[in-house]
C-alpha cells in the first residue's frame, strides 16, 4: 500500500467529538431559546441532544449531519426563526465551540507532513467554523485542503469534498486514505477508492464502522505505524 495523502474528518476524528459538540448544542439551544430550560429541553430532543445529561443519542442528526440538515431538524420548532437564520446561528456557536484535541496535533502533523504526506480536511460542518477550529489549535497551515459542506463540493458520504482533495493535490484516490468516526466518512472514501480508516473518538462503535473501514483504530495517533511510517 502506498499512500501518499491523507484526508481527516475533523470533528470526532482531529478533535473529540463529545467535549466539542456536547458544550455548543448546550449553548445553541439555550441562546435560540433566549435562556427559556424548559424549551431548549424539547429543542433539543429535536436534534437527538438530551440538554440535562449533556449527551447525544447515537442517531443524532448532529453526530454526521451539516448545518443545514441540523437546521431543517430545528425549524419546525423555532417558528420565529428563518431558516438560514438557524443557520447562522449554528455555525457562530461552533466557531466559539471549545475543542479538545484528540491527540497533540501540530507535532503529530508536523510529523505526517515531515515524510511527504499531503493533508486535508472534509469535514460536515461549514468550511467557516472549520478553519477557526484549525486555526484555534495552530495547525491550519499543516493543511493543503479544508472543505465544509459549503465549500462547493457537497457532503459527506457522497464522495465530491474527497474527490476535490485528490484532484487539490495531484494523488490518485487509490493513493489516499480518507480517516473519520463515523459511517459517512467511510462510506465517502469507499465511493471515492480511497482507504479508509475508523477511528473511535467519535460516537460510533467498532462493528459499526468495521463495515465500511480498511481498520478501525483508538485514535489517529496509531495511524502513522498502520501506515508502516
Amino acid at each position: 500500500m502506498t499512500i501518499s495523502a491523507i484526508l481527516f474528518d475533523k470533528d470526532g476524528t482531529l478533535f473529540q467529538f463529545g467535549a466539542t459538540w456536547e458544550a455548543w448544542a448546550s449553548a445553541f439551544l439555550l441562546r435560540a431559546t433566549e435562556g427559556d430550560n424548559v424549551r431548549a429541553i424539547h429543542l433539543g430532543k429535536a436534534i437527538g441532544f438530551d440538554l440535562p445529561a449533556g449527551r447525544f443519542r447515537p442517531d443524532s442528526v448532529v453526530i454526521a449531519g451539516t448545518p443545514a440538515e441540523v437546521a431543517d431538524a430545528l425549524v419546525p420548532h423555532l417558528p420565529h426563526m428563518a431558516r438560514n437564520a438557524v443557520i447562522d446561528m449554528l455555525n457562530e456557536e461552533a466557531e466559539m465551540a471549545p475543542q479538545a484535541e484528540a491527540v497533540p496535533l501540530l507535532p503529530y502533523l508536523q510529523a505526517l507532513r515531515a515524510q511527504g504526506m499531503r493533508l486535508g480536511v472534509a469535514t460536515n460542518d461549514a468550511e467557516s467554523p472549520a478553519r477557526a477550529h484549525l486555526n484555534a489549535a495552530g495547525v491550519a497551515e499543516c493543511f493543503d485542503f479544508v472543505a465544509g459542506f459549503d465549500s462547493g463540493h457537497g457532503a459527506k458520504p457522497a464522495p465530491g469534498q474527497l474527490l476535490a482533495f485528490s484532484r487539490a493535490v495531484n494523488v490518485p484516490p487509490a493513493h489516499v486514505v480518507m480517516v473519520g468516526d463515523s459511517t459517512h466518512d467511510l462510506r465517502a472514501g469507499r465511493s471515492a477508492g480511497m482507504t479508509t480508516v475508523g477511528v473511535l473518538t467519535g460516537m460510533a462503535r467498532a462493528d459499526e464502522l468495521d463495515p465500511f473501514a480498511d481498520v478501525v483504530l483508538p485514535d489517529i495517533g496509531h495511524l502513522p505505524r498502520w501506515l508502516g511510517l
